[in-house]
């Protein structure tokens, strides 16, 4: 290239036609000639640069006195980029992130067009995986509301808004400790206890349904056992003090009732007192017919505190996260069992029907395929004919694949579910140095304020 198609700055004595730019301090020098087979790239358009205001809006800064251009870029990738201006041609490592070399090479305004034939394959394919996993990941952050790095900023702005009300350190720390097991040893101290109370409850209804332990009055009716029905009572004063004093402590009430787990606690808590009501003003449930059946279905609801471990348990959460976010997943294999268990329950109908198995009929045929697909097997109802042990077999063996298709799924999203709730556990237990470093801070200000006053 002739002097005269050069710019100003390009005239040196030393090195005429050399472009020295610094990329976040690795410092190069280019030969203008190499830079003018692409002008469309941010170092070709360098050369059509005749001012320092149109060199400043293609590189971030320029000095005037070492003819140098400095450009706030990775310098661990520029060398990808010398070498496509040296040879015409990208290449790519394995261990780089193909997002963050696809940002830089679009910065650099290379197209992914020039990628060498032995990398442009393996990139191309390693960036429409990690933009599958990207979709999906995107995805649960949207919708989870256990897990997702929204709730962490949610909840730093629950932790401000204990500044704004009276008593904030001490409603903070107590939320925290109801709320967060690993925050301190009283809080570690309250859910094992909270966790013996569940198992207590659980243990209590499963004993008063054994005939053994069961108690009868003159008349013959059953009565609750002295020591259960105490056992019974204090469980109940403990869920009842849990939701009662979470709700008081909550700094958000309008979120308190829309979280899953807070849920759980109301709903382990209402039947009580459904119950309770029905009992002083209607009676016992023996005489109430229809009614008492309905009051029985509320008690039985009780079983429904063994989901309260969930508070205390990172695995029952993250098992929870992962099955609202697999329901693509479970409704497919819903689907293939369905499809399975019609195809093969009609076939051994067909088989079966004259025999007196049991298959005699076509629901009868979904129960006995329904059992058979999912590899259960009671044994209470089996074919005899030839076509009906083979329409057995295949309805197994199909069972077989069609449950095991999605596991690897479910588990990879369980997995993932686990440790963004240990990442946001890290950050409930994180307060607990903040809230200590602001105490220590109001606790070092006040002789300044003291004197001041």
């Amino acid at each position: 290239m002739g002097k005269e198609s050069l710019p100003s700055w390009a005239h040196q004595d030393s090195d005429e036609g050399l472009v020295h730019v610094n990329v976040g301090g690795l410092k190069r020098s280019l030969c203008s000639s190499t830079l003018k087979k692409f002008p469309d790239t941010r170092l070709g358009k360098l050369l059509a640069c005749d001012s320092e205001e149109a060199i400043l809006q293609v590189c971030d800064d320029y000095d005037v006195q070492e003819k140098e251009f400095y450009f706030d870029r990775n310098p661990g990738l520029f060398p990808y980029v010398i070498h496509f201006y040296q040879t015409g041609k990208l290449h790519i490592m394995e261990e780089l992130c193909v997002f963050s070399f696809s940002q830089e090479i679009e910065y650099w305004g290379i197209n992914e067009f020039f990628l060498d034939s032995c990398c442009s394959y393996r990139y191309h394919d390693r960036k429409l995986e990690s933009s599958r996993h990207r979709s999906w990941d995107d995805e649960s952050d949207a919708s989870s509301v256990d897990t997702s790095v929204d709730e962490i900023s949610d909840l730093n702005k629950d932790m401000q808004h204990f500044q704004e009300v009276r008593y904030g350190n001490i409603r903070k720390c107590l939320w925290l400790t109801l709320e967060n097991p690993g925050y301190s040893i009283p809080s570690k101290l309250f859910s094992l206890l909270s966790i013996g109370v569940v198992l207590t409850s659980i243990s209590t209804m499963c004993i008063n349904s054994m005939p053994e332990y069961q108690t009868f009055d003159s008349d013959g009716k059953l009565i609750e056992e002295p020591t259960m029905q105490a056992l019974e009572v204090f469980c109940s004063c403990w869920f009842t003090f849990e939701v009662v004093t979470r709700l008081l402590l909550a700094p958000n009430r309008k979120k308190f009732f829309h979280h899953p787990l807070n849920i759980i606690d109301m709903v382990s808590v209402v039947p009580i007192y459904v119950t309770l009501l029905f009992d002083m003003t209607l009676g016992s449930e023996s005489e109430l017919g229809n009614l008492g059946r309905l009051i029985q279905v509320f008690r039985l609801m009780r079983i429904f505190r063994v989901l309260k471990l969930a508070r205390h348990s990172t695995g029952l959460r993250s098992l929870g996260a992962t099955l609202r976010h697999s329901y693509r997943e479970v409704g497919i294999l819903l689907l293939y069992l369905a499809v399975g268990v019609s195809v093969f329950s009609g076939i051994a109908y067909t088989a079966e029907y004259e025999e007196d198995v049991g298959l005699d009929t076509i629901p009868a045929c979904w129960w006995w395929g329904t059992v058979s697909m999912t590899t259960v097997g009671y044994g209470d109802v089996v074919p005899v004919t030839v076509v009906g042990k083979l329409a057995a077999s295949g309805c197994i063996l199909g069972g077989t694949l069609v449950v095991a298709l999605p596991i690897t799924i479910i588990f990879n999203k369980f997995s993932h579910f686990y440790r963004r709730q240990k990442a946001l556990e890290a950050s409930l237990s994180g307060w607990k140095f903040v809230l200590s470093d602001n105490e220590v801070f109001m606790s070092a200000q006040e002789p300044n304020q003291l004197s001041l006053n």
